[in-house]
């Protein structure tokens, strides 16, 4: 069978591949292969910066070059480095060699071949690539998704923070609130899930086999070789790697970084799985209509159907992205001894958990943009709730010391179907100042709001 996106195990591959087009540079197989020749080159030419004698500094003309090997990587560059690692069944290997295979016709470059790779292990290579992969998927793709996504909704929670909704605690009817205060809430959390994303440190270590600097130390054994691997890990691209150094490790950086990026992630979208359900419910009710569109079906049978299947994505689509994003940070920080290989593997996955992250908050983004407020029916339904006005009515009889206020109201209300003119007689017959009893008779339960506008305005 030939490949193409109708043929793809995955769907982020096969039916939602254009939507991940922005992913797919960074964390697939060939966005990996990108990160490590940038690595070993970066680790190159800081070697020749040491001082030794075995190793004189790199020429302008031979640091452009290789830099260029980095900028200028392509699909074919990845194709090159897979067919070497047919003979090799060594991917990082394979990377080795094709960047010395690029000297063949530069003798600068190719006495200097064997300082590739020098005193690295494979892990020293495949976490810093990672981490470089995980940074960049972080700040171009899914902290920008996220911007996008709080901004719609702070525009919502202010365009709506006067819309008075009635809400529902247990699925019954409560305390009115507004619109807008509650997508204020959901903008609050998101935004603080977005910024402990993006405060999170990317780690990574260059500290050889087991993390003690034995190869280096071999070779030249008065060189502060701790001092020079955090220096590449820290000067900022392009001539270093600009992360975090990690001075201590097995074999492995421990991937605790990773764990509480995914977590993080994960906390992310378990807030917009909240939402997603309670604007399908608000949906169901009617308080927002959704847009229409030429040539759309709802339903296969039902013609007047829009269904509301841009919230149902997302929530299916953040749910897949949570298991695999819980997994990731469970298993990635357990590693039997100095080194297992059962990371490596696991590790190959973290695009597809964001991928379907990314393609969530894409469906979210687009379902946002469909709805249209029905302030009629959010209306109506508030007008067919007095019982929520058992609550002031209550809590004004307890400032004035009325006897048993909660009681009464409870033996008036609970179970009994409720209207203005009821209310308001119970309120006639209360034994309270006259000017309390002309506030409480005026209050509705779309006027019954607290400062919910107001902290919708605030967000």
């Amino acid at each position: 069978m030939t490949f193409s996106t109708i043929s793809a195990l995955s769907p982020l591959d096969g039916r939602y591949a254009g939507k991940l087009n922005a992913l797919r540079p960074l964390m697939s197989e060939q966005g990996y292969m990108h990160r490590r020749v940038q690595v070993e080159v970066a680790w190159f030419i800081a070697l020749s910066d040491c001082g030794f004698a075995e190793f004189k500094p790199l020429s302008p003309g031979a640091r452009t070059y290789l830099m260029g090997l980095v900028k200028h990587f392509s699909e074919s560059d990845g194709e090159a480095i897979k067919e070497i690692e047919k003979t090799t069944n060594h991917d990082v290997k394979a990377v080795e060699y094709w960047i010395k295979s690029k000297f063949e016709s530069r003798p600068e470059l190719l006495r200097a071949g064997e300082f590739v790779h020098f005193a690295c292990t494979s892990e020293d290579i495949n976490n810093t690539s990672h981490a470089l992969q995980l940074r960049s998927a972080r700040d171009v793709v899914l902290l920008p998704a996220l911007d996008r996504l709080l901004l719609k909704l702070r525009e919502m929670a202010h365009a709506f923070a006067d819309v008075p909704m009635l809400s529902r605690t247990h699925g019954q009817t409560a305390s009115p609130t507004t619109v807008g205060k509650e997508i204020a809430n959901v903008v609050v959390r998101l935004q603080t899930a977005s910024d402990r994303i993006a405060s999170i440190k990317i780690l990574a270590k260059m500290n050889g086999a087991v993390g003690n600097y034995n190869a280096h130390l071999s070779a030249w054994p008065d060189y502060d070789w701790e001092a020079f691997s955090k220096r590449v890990v820290e000067t900022p691209e392009p001539l270093g790697l600009g992360l975090t150094f990690q001075p201590f490790s097995i074999q492995i950086e421990p991937h605790d970084y990773m764990a509480e990026l995914f977590d993080a992630v994960a906390r992310a979208n378990t807030i917009l799985i909240d939402w997603s359900r309670d604007v399908w419910g608000y949906v169901s009710l009617g308080y927002f209509k959704q847009k229409l569109k030429d040539g759309e079906v709802g339903s296969s049978t039902m013609p007047h159907k829009v269904n509301p299947i841009d919230f149902e994505n997302a929530e299916g689509n953040l749910g897949l992205a949570n298991a695999m994003l819980r997994h990731l940070s469970e298993k990635l920080p357990i590693s039997r001894w100095q080194r297992d290989l059962t990371d490596s593997t696991v590790l190959r996955n973290m695009g597809v958990a964001l991928g379907y992250a990314v393609l969530a908050y894409q469906s979210l983004n687009t379902g946002l943009g469909k709805l249209e407020i029905n302030e009629g029916a959010i209306a109506a339904d508030l007008d067919a709730s007095w019982e929520v006005m058992a609550e002031p009515i209550q809590t004004v009889m307890r400032r004035f010391g009325l006897p048993q206020p909660y009681e009464q109201l409870k033996k008036f209300t609970r179970g009994e179907p409720m209207t203005r003119e009821l209310m308001q007689g119970f309120i006639a017959n209360l034994a309270i100042p006259e000017t309390e009893k002309q506030r409480l008779m005026a209050m509705t339960p779309a006027s019954y709001i607290g400062i919910a506008a107001e902290l919708a305005r605030r967000v």
